[in-house]
């Protein structure tokens, strides 16, 4: 049988490299299937739908799986398991990108339960697939015939030594100052998210500028390629809700001046709710009495009912809004809710803070540690070493609700996610730390990431990492009128208008410029004048909450709190590795055990780095220093803290460290004789010694007690002996010199009868006279 040929169509970009759709041979008793090519790297999407609405549903019961399979790359899984278990955080992370520019664009009244699949077949190590895991979604819905709007892709753009590049490269990102994943129809911008490096709010529009030229060429293939699809020229038809218009005419009519009324009120979040649910409660008990209506056409009603009420909530507020420039809150469109704030609201954690901005309230927690808490993050298309962490917690009690807790929600590792980019480009790099931060959100009516950024800050700097500008966030919000053309941007949004209105536009950064953004639009062809003005207010917003950070705390504290670890960073000489760690670890094992500290050493390039974490400064100073010992030579003169091990008629053997012994001869105890070592040392004893005398030949060491003692006012120096009485003798003359059969220049240098050490040195130069 002859191999089928896919339909297809290619997008060339700007740089050459090409990236090819097709359908028809994959997947075929999917709705739709696409097939993206992109380089080595080729991305299988595929759509699904019921054939009717979901019972009891007013929405779209939509859900989106992003899966990466290590065969494409050729390898396995680490660890027992080899086959891929749950989705980890990267590859959720990539299915709300997709979900967030796919959802707006089904019909509003299409509530089927549809499922989108996205798997990474083949992977190149270059062209990031999430980048191309937008198109696939977009052209297997338009080859399709699921109802849909519009085409739509998603891009990433990186600005690269001032040039803007489309879907770079994995070492091309590495050098970019802007790194924007965005979605958009040809049309319009529908989805924003990154990070960036300090840039102003110019240099972001142009950024999305860039994208969305690429991506409009992209909607143009698949237009071209549904085409060539004669099912996706015949959309199904659908019916998924029961319209009843008296009853919304009679809803809007009934209601919508009580609703406005209690808009305008100015109430809090828990009241307001109250109050609108009164007003709809009061119009079911007048129109829909319990008594003498048929159950089931009473449920259908009241559900009929509440929608219209929905809507008829959400025209009164953007109409409020619109009209007076006033919302739920009473707030004018540019005001800020009113903040407090404070640091080191927590006794053990090495950082904290509270963040509370209007009802929406973040408690920040650090915690800090070595390079043992760092984690290798090992991907399919990613693998990078992480030291930052951020967590965001969202508790059902923050809303008031009574919920399961049942893990980590994708919801909450999409949040934490934007407020670890907004602040990992302040962390600074030389950090020795591996850092977490943890933001419980106690309350929530809007903006609990950009609380989130807030409190981290503040938990960052109340902990001592020296952070190089703090960084605040913010949420915009919209509301227009496609109609007449009228617009509002809102600063500071709450729950209700992130709900009822137009767009989510959260923004961070510095004083010096923005480090992350994420937008989410509903409406269809937003303008970059309205993006500007959106841009230019959070911009203000930023500084008026940067203003208020900085009154809870300055600066970051100068250095870590008492009852947090400090580190101490060095390197070593690359063959010195092995020593540090010995045999079974045995060595750094017992260097943290006889210090209290915690080390870790890692191979990097030609040195060893080490980090020495611990509370105890003492303890500290002794790690560095049995360290030192083992990867570097001593210098004569250096002083050390020792353990004697031995006491024998010479004096005594004492432990410098790991494996590295030194003499101490009877006549370095004292500078007065000494005739029995056990008067001043015992085995055991710690004690503080100079080194004085190095054998490299012999790897011998020697060191004195009485060298830090100071040499007594009276005392007075042996003189060294006559050359001749030196040479010959009944004791072997020159050949004890020349280190004959019994000890020869060995003996004479360790001077085993006593004496002090300038006549040894005598003898040393003497003999180099000769």
């Amino acid at each position: 049988m002859q191999v089928p040929q896919p339909l297809s169509q290619t997008v060339t970009l700007k740089d050459g490299r090409t990236i090819t759709i097709e359908t028809g041979v994959w997947a075929k008793q999917a709705a739709g299937a696409a097939v993206v090519r992109m380089g080595g790297t080729v991305v299988l999407a595929t759509v699904t739908t019921a054939d009717e609405g979901k019972e009891g549903a007013d929405f779209l019961p939509l859900t989106v799986e992003y899966k990466e399979s290590f065969t494409a790359a050729g390898r396995f899984p680490g660890g027992f398991m080899k086959r891929e278990m749950r989705p980890n955080d990267e590859e959720i992370l990539v299915a709300r990108l997709v979900d967030r520019i796919l959802r707006p664009m089904f019909p509003s009244d299409y509530h089927a339960e549809t499922q989108v699949i996205v798997q990474l077949l083949s992977y190149d190590g270059h062209t990031q697939p999430d980048s191309l895991a937008g198109l696939a979604a977009s052209t297997a819905i338009a080859v399709s015939d699921i109802p849909f709007e519009a085409p739509i892709s998603e891009v990433r753009v990186a600005r690269i030594d001032g040039q803007f590049v489309i879907n770079p490269t994995l070492d091309q990102m590495a050098d970019a100052d802007i790194e924007l994943m965005v979605g958009a129809t040809a049309d319009s911008i529908a989805m924003v998210e990154g990070e960036m490096k300090f840039v102003s709010e110019a240099e972001m529009i142009d950024a999305l500028k860039a994208a969305h030229e690429a991506i409009k060429d992209q909607v143009e293939a698949q237009k071209a390629l549904a085409a060539q699809v004669p099912k996706a020229a015949h959309k199904r038809v659908y019916c998924h809700e029961t319209n009843d218009e008296e009853l919304r005419e009679k809803v809007r009519k009934d209601t919508y001046d009580k609703v406005y009324a209690v808009a305008k009120m100015g109430l809090g979040k828990q009241e307001r709710s109250e109050k609108f649910s009164e007003v709809i409660d009061e119009f079911i008990a007048e129109n829909f009495p319990e008594e003498g209506m048929d159950k089931d056409e009473r449920a259908q009603k009241v559900a009929l009912a509440k929608l219209y009420y929905h809507d008829v909530e959400r025209d009164a507020v953007r109409r409020l809004i619109l009209d007076e420039g006033i919302r739920l809150d009473g707030r004018k469109t540019t005001e800020i809710r009113p903040i407090w704030c404070a640091v080191n609201v927590l006794p053990m954690p090495h950082g904290s803070s509270i963040f509370t901005r209007g009802e929406t309230q973040a408690l920040g927690t650090v915690a800090l540690g070595t390079s043992l808490d760092s984690n290798e993050v090992d991907g399919v298309s990613f693998r990078y070493k992480q030291n930052f962490y951020l967590h965001y917690n969202f508790p059902p009690y923050s809303t008031g609700e009574t919920k399961p807790m049942r893990g980590v929600s994708r919801r909450e590792i999409g949040h934490g996610n934007l407020a670890y980019r907004a602040l990992k480009q302040v962390i600074p790099a030389d950090c020795p730390y591996t850092v977490r931060v943890v933001s419980n959100v106690l309350e929530s009516n809007g903006s609990s990431s950009m609380a989130t950024v807030c409190a981290g800050t503040l938990a960052l700097m109340d902990a001592g990492i020296q952070i190089s500008k703090p960084v605040s966030g913010i949420a915009m919000g919209l509301i227009t009128d496609e109609q007449t053309g009228q617009y509002a941007v809102l600063s500071d949004i709450l729950g209700d208008e992130d709900h009822l209105g137009d767009m989510d536009f959260k923004v961070t950064g510095t004083e010096d410029g923005i480090t992350a953004c994420q937008m989410d639009i509903k409406v269809k062809g937003l303008s970059y004048e309205v993006l500007t003005k959106a841009l230019a207010q959070a911009h203000e917003g930023r500084m008026h909450i940067l203003g208020k950070i900085k009154e809870a705390i300055a600066e970051p504290r100068p250095t870590v709190k008492e009852h947090a670890p400090k580190i101490i960073a060095m390197e070593v000489p690359k063959e010195s590795i092995g020593g540090i760690i010995g045999t079974g670890g045995k060595v750094i094992q017992r260097i943290q055990a006889e210090t209290g500290t915690t080390v870790t050493i890692e191979e990097e390039g030609n040195v060893g780095k080490v980090q020495i974490l611990g509370t105890s400064p003492k303890g500290m100073e002794d790690a560095v220093n049995m360290i030192k010992l083992i990867a570097y030579d001593p210098q004569i003169g250096d002083e050390f803290d020792v353990t004697v091990t031995e006491v024998r008629d010479f004096g005594a053997i004492v432990e410098l460290g790991p494996n590295r012994d030194a003499m101490l001869h009877i006549s370095e105890l004292d500078w007065k004789r000494v005739d029995n070592a056990e008067d001043y040392v015992h085995v055991g004893d710690r004690i503080h010694v100079r080194l004085i005398e190095i054998d490299k030949e012999k790897g011998r060491l020697k060191v004195s007690l009485r060298a830090l003692k100071g040499k007594p006012a009276d005392w007075v120096d042996r003189p060294a002996r006559p050359r001749d009485d030196r040479r010959g003798g009944p004791r072997g003359g020159d050949d004890r010199r020349r280190g004959g059969s019994r000890g020869g220049d060995d003996r004479r240098r360790n001077a085993p009868r006593g004496g002090d050490r300038r006549r040894s040195e005598g003898r040393d130069e003497a003999s180099s006279e000769e």
